[in-house]
């Protein structure tokens, strides 16, 4: 069955994208990829019941992790198929609460194939498919997806860019990716059936390029997660940060040696380090081959799930890792073992003699891993075959919230300010970590900079905006666009601190102090004169904002939670002000 439909607020502006996939490895150029001819896509038979099933547990969270994914060679215009599914075994992804692969591709249709210069010519390879296909998976039962491995960033940082832009308008979350280190290895987070759970992703395969883009840093801007080298630190710091504000924490990585169905010692170090940084369950992906798995100590780890859905069949041990987890815990797990057929596609799961082999080889791999066994497919209470609960499909986490100084990665990347004139020192001001609620109706990790006097009641007001679930399109730094204030806007970007003057004046704005604070700019425009800034807000020009007018997604009107939360500490609202600003508030005696 279905899982409950997620919440979908409509927002005032909707970008599209059209999309088409890259050529098959074997090509050594990059090919346009014709729109039509699709293959075709032999109807699948629903996947056989692997356990009988009994009633689900309303207090058991069902997780399920699946390899490698991509669309390339015969596939590649697999997701412009609006039916297009991965297959048979989608239906076991469809009945956990929860599930996840990793998208072995760039997300994108654009830019030039990356350099690979640390790896050898022959093994350099390069895979893209569309947005699209997070629609694809979304159809197949797929909640989140890592890209953080070693073709996210297949097509640069053009392509990366694409990626990240997909994972916020896209009804799939994408993870191990961002404009910045921070969001790289900033979490989905999600509400399952009332438990809080944190994911993260990050590659740990051996790096093909020195490009910044494969290994987000300090101040190198848009690129992946990576835990090799100094990344691994900064993984399990963003790990222990989750585990203190949620229930379980996930972490999905690309590792292993490629043909090595057992763990090198890369991988069983930094398996210890993220279980003692406070994850629950570590599992990935890389070598093309299921691994082993069992616990270590309290922590889940899976060091290889294999392919998925793959465009050649040369290795055709696959399958769905099904976790069963009670407050917090992993209390069941699970191989549902299948099978790609030679031409590669959509794996079948296996049934009778040969997947009793199957899962037996399974439980075989963990004897070359420093695990312990799993709980065992006993108190899985038959996620296999179970239908999704509909009233325990993904919802909102609990509000999360950090006010820190400005550390070097933001600094770095604070570009506009210029502290030779900026009127405060970066000493004086603070990044705010909130979660809100995107348009999309999910959560959503924003960041702010606002002067450290006004930090605790501006974390206020975003937790009471989460709670009514008043939905914010985005919440980047200005930096992410260049400090050009009209650019934020145009992106519908709510945003702080900006050292920036009053447009047309030589004052200081209240931005500039850190004392601003502008909200969804698209619904909440500026109109000076006959002027309303940005363009694309024309439509809201004659919103009521009346206390009795019927709320709209994003449009801040009389009376309303911005409001009633901004005025109780003091704040001005520019709808008020003789050119109304109805996005900008500010503190008294900025």
């Amino acid at each position: 069955m279905p899982r409950r439909p997620r919440l979908v607020l409509v927002a005032g502006v909707v970008a599209a994208a059209a999309i088409a996939g890259a050529p098959p490895p074997e090509q050594a150029h990059v090919e346009p990829v014709p729109t039509t001819g699709l293959p075709d896509v032999a109807s699948a038979e629903p996947a056989p019941s692997v356990t009988s099933a009994p009633e689900p547990d309303p207090d058991t969270l069902r997780l399920a992790f699946a390899g490698d994914v991509h669309f390339e060679g015969a596939y590649r215009d697999l997701p412009a198929n609006a039916e297009s599914t991965l297959g048979p075994m989608s239906d076991v992804l469809r009945a956990a609460d929860l599930a996840m692969v990793n998208l072995e591709s760039a997300l994108t249709t654009r830019g030039e194939p990356a350099a690979k210069e640390l790896e050898v010519p022959a093994n350099r390879y390069w895979f893209r498919t569309g947005p699209a296909a997070l629609d694809l998976l979304g159809r197949s039962g797929i909640d989140v997806v890592s890209v953080a491995n070693n073709h996210g960033a297949d097509f640069g940082a053009v392509g990366l860019s694409d990626a990240v832009l997909a994972g916020e308008t896209g009804g799939v979350a994408v993870v191990g990716a961002g404009r910045t280190d921070r969001q790289a290895f900033a979490p989905h987070r999600v509400k399952v059936k009332g438990t809080d759970v944190a994911i993260h992703a990050a590659d740990a395969s051996r790096g093909e390029s020195a490009d910044p883009t494969w290994a987000a840093a300090p101040g190198t801007g848009l690129g992946l997660a990576s835990a090799r080298g100094p990344g691994a630190a900064t993984l399990a710091a963003a790990v222990s940060e989750s585990a203190r504000t949620d229930d379980l924490v996930v972490v999905y990585l690309h590792w292993g040696e490629e043909g090595n169905a057992c763990p090198v010692e890369t991988q069983q170090n930094l398996a210890a380090t993220l279980a003692a940084a406070g994850a629950d369950i570590v599992v990935g992906t890389h070598a093309h081959t299921p691994g082993g798995a069992g616990l270590r100590d309290r922590t889940y780890v899976s060091y290889g799930l294999g392919n998925f859905y793959w465009y050649h069949g040369r290795e055709p041990d696959t399958g769905v890792l099904l976790l069963s987890v009670r407050g917090g815990e992993v209390v069941g797990d699970e191989w549902v073992p299948g099978h790609i057929a030679p031409e590669g596609g959509a794996p079948a799961a296996l049934t009778g003699s040969a997947r009793t082999a199957a899962v037996r080889d399974w439980h075989e791999l963990r004897g070359c891993t420093d695990l312990d066994p799993g709980p065992g497919a006993g108190a899985a209470d038959g996620a296999a075959a179970a239908a999704a609960d509909p009233a325990g499909g993904p919802g909102l986490p609990d509000f999360a919230s950090s006010i820190q100084p400005i550390g070097p990665s933001v600094s770095l990347a604070m570009r506009s300010h210029d502290p030779a004139t900026c009127p405060v020192p970066l000493t004086d001001l603070r990044l705010l970590v909130v979660t809100h609620v995107g348009f999309d109706g999910r959560a959503r990790r924003g960041e702010l900079v606002v002067h450290a006097d006004v930090a605790a009641d501006v974390v206020d007001v975003f937790a009471a905006l989460y709670a009514a679930r008043f939905p914010i399109e985005r919440m980047l730094l200005v930096d992410e666009y260049g400090g050009d204030d009209d650019r934020s806007m145009a992106a519908n970007n709510t945003s702080g601190y900006n050292c920036r003057r009053v447009a047309g004046q030589t004052t200081w704005s209240n931005h500039a102090y850190g004392r601003a604070i502008d909200i969804n700019p698209v619904q909440n425009p500026y109109v000076v004169g006959g002027d309303v800034r940005p363009a694309a807000a024309l439509p809201f020009l004659d919103v009521d904002r009346g206390p009795d007018a019927a709320a709209l997604p994003g449009v801040i009107r009389d009376g309303d939670v911005v409001r009633r939360e901004f005025e109780r500490i003091g704040w001005t609202w520019g709808g008020q002000f003789s050119d109304p600003d109805y996005q900008h508030f500010s503190a008294p005696g900025g």
